[in-house]
């Protein structure tokens, strides 16, 4: 527990998609921003107890007063539990809990009367006059939330196969569909979607919506529109509204202007001068509006300096480059290709560092330790790729060297480069992999400054974990140290100024090679310069297996391919047995 402040209000709103959270200081009337944030999904319906209190442990233990307003919050008993769960974390605050609509509610209205209408993931309608209140939806996704993220998803989904049932044909739509979840078939396609959960099946919304100009992706926007305005409409009229004041929230309608335009065209139908408008205001500051008591008045934050990004190498404009589009394509391919040296300088240049770091990983691993990558964008995606190529490349399991990128899987086809913001989301999925004292966290960063890695660095060194601080920007802040080795590539200003994914990105990917492969040979998986440890699991790599054996035991192809066959493809155990092999006999002569 930190230190305590009575004028400290954190607020919190968690759904199926994500958790927000806004910690404020109470200034007299006013409310002041010190820090905010965004974590994985919060719904009470898709958490346990520890993992409720898991996602909350994170968060800024110095409040004095706590409001946790989650989905899934709809009766006595899930008070109770959410009342627990948060008094456990902050047993010196008061906590007030409750229903995202709840906070969703106050974000938009305050004290004041109005209908607050909510398509994110899900969905439900909130209505207040004078002190009464009334609702429509949110029964969740099984059975309801009506024109929300999920319900367009699915309708999406059914339409996409009932084209092809039809016409056998695979729309646009479907086209896309498939390219954003990876897939390459629509029976995988189904089998995905019976198993996957609600707020990945609301991925799916934006491409929907990409796609409105298709006939029957429209009338399925208008349908579900309708059905959510519908539902609004019920309010309206048992609360007996005359000019019904109506705040639309979530990503749905945040996002895409067309689905609030179909929504207001359907619920003018029968309230023409209603108010309608988008609600700008976070609900996780309506969480804290409730957990103050009362209603203050949100204050501008305070001003924030200028990114220390904006100073990195990266981020500097390169003079060699200033006229990239006048350039023949020869000389455009030259200067890219010239431009490459500063990788091979950059990596030598560390050369002590990354010794370190092969010391530091092998000394784990050999104790029964794990490496973790851990980034955002670019630099996570490099991560996960050499951790991916570690089972295949020299047999071991899959656990031992692990990635995780800001945003998950998703963000692997899709860029989530807004996930990287939170220091409390990085150290909760170091939490979630279960990270202990005996691993070791690289935490890779193009700019150095990256609050998710960052975090993970500091819940990595907080549990006893190794650290490794692996940059392209030796201008970086160091007046406090990161990492047990800190490696900053000194790659320079990009050609495209800040476009990481260029030497920063190739000197990275180089770094961990050298990181993960000296690493592999210090444990004995490698033989000399051969693979031994490879895992055959196709047929190009039985055949590079083969030729590994051949040139080892200087045998020819066949045999070597024979022996593997008798080893169950164990590459060592076949170049064992050459020193016992008999070739079969020759059935021709």
């Amino acid at each position: 527990m930190g230190a305590f402040s009575k004028n400290l209000i954190l607020g919190i709103e968690g759904g199926a998609t994500k958790t927000r959270w806004i910690l404020c200081e109470q200034a007299g009337e006013s409310l002041i921003t010190v820090s905010e944030g965004v974590l994985g999904p919060g719904s009470l319906r898709l958490l346990s107890v520890e993992g409720l209190r898991h996602l909350l442990s994170v968060l800024p233990a110095d409040a004095s007063r706590v409001g946790v307003f989650l989905a899934g919050c709809a009766t006595d008993r899930d008070r109770d539990i959410l009342r627990e769960v948060a008094a456990s974390v902050w047993p010196h605050a008061t906590v007030r809990v409750g229903s995202d609509r709840e906070s969703g509610f106050a974000a938009a209205f305050q004290d004041r009367d109005g209908i607050a209408v909510i398509a994110g993931t899900g969905s439900a309608v909130t209505g207040r006059v004078g002190g009464i209140e009334d609702r429509a939806g949110g029964w969740g996704h099984l059975l309801g939330d009506s024109g929300g993220g999920y319900d367009i998803a699915i309708n999406a989904l059914r339409r996409i196969l009932y084209d092809y049932d039809t016409a056998r044909e695979i729309t646009p739509l479907a086209a896309e569909t498939l390219q954003l979840l990876g897939i390459n078939t629509l029976a995988e396609l189904t089998a995905w979607a019976q198993a996957a959960h609600k707020s990945d099946l609301a991925r799916i919304t934006p491409v929907v919506f990409r796609h409105a100009g298709e006939f029957s992706v429209a009338r399925i926007l208008r349908r579900c529109a309708a059905a959510l305005a519908r539902l609004a409409g019920s309010v309206a009229r048992r609360l007996e509204f005359e000019h019904p004041v109506v705040r639309l929230q979530g990503g749905v309608f945040t996002g895409q202007p067309l689905y609030r335009e179909l929504f207001e065209r359907e619920f003018r139908k029968a309230w023409p001068s209603a108010d309608i408008d988008v609600c700008t205001t976070q609900g996780s500051l309506g969480a804290v509006y409730l957990a103050a008591g009362h209603l203050p008045t949100p204050a501008c934050a305070p001003t924030v300096a200028e990114p220390e990004v904006a100073r990195s190498e990266t981020e500097q404009p390169n003079p060699r480059s200033t006229d990239l589009g006048l350039l023949p394509t020869r000389e455009l391919v030259e200067l890219f290709a010239t431009e490459e040296r500063a990788v091979e300088e950059a990596v030598s240049h560390c050369v002590p560092e990354l010794a370190a770091a092969v010391d530091l990983v092998t000394a784990s691993l050999q104790a029964g330790g794990r490496l973790f990558y851990i980034g955002a964008g670019t630099s996570g995606r490099l991560g996960l790729l050499d951790a991916s190529e570690m089972p295949p490349t020299f047999g071991v399991d899959p656990e031992m060297v692990q990635g995780i990128l800001a945003g998950g899987v998703a963000a692997v086809m899709r860029s989530s480069e807004s996930a990287e913001d939170s220091r409390e989301a990085g150290a909760l999925a170091l939490r979630d992999r279960g990270v202990r004292a005996s691993d070791v966290v690289c935490g890779i960063t193009a700019s150095g400054r990256t609050p998710y890695v960052l975090g993970a660095l500091a819940e990595a060194g907080r549990l006893g974990a190794g650290t490794i601080l692996l940059t392209c920007n030796p201008r970086r802040d160091r007046t406090a140290s990161h990492a047990d080795v800190e490696i900053d590539l000194p790659t320079g200003p990009e050609l495209i100024t800040g476009s990481t994914r260029l030497k920063a990105g190739t000197a990275t990917k180089v770094a961990l090679n050298i990181l993960s492969t000296c690493s592999m040979v210090r444990l004995g998986r490698v033989d000399g310069n051969f693979m031994s440890c490879l895992k055959p699991t196709n047929e190009k790599l039985r055949r590079r297996a083969a030729q590994i054996v051949a040139d080892c035991a200087k045998i020819d192809f066949a045999q070597a391919l024979d022996l593997l066959a008798c080893a169950n493809w164990d590459i060592r155990e076949a170049i064992l047995r050459t020193k016992t092999y008999i070739p079969p006999s020759d059935t021709s002569r």
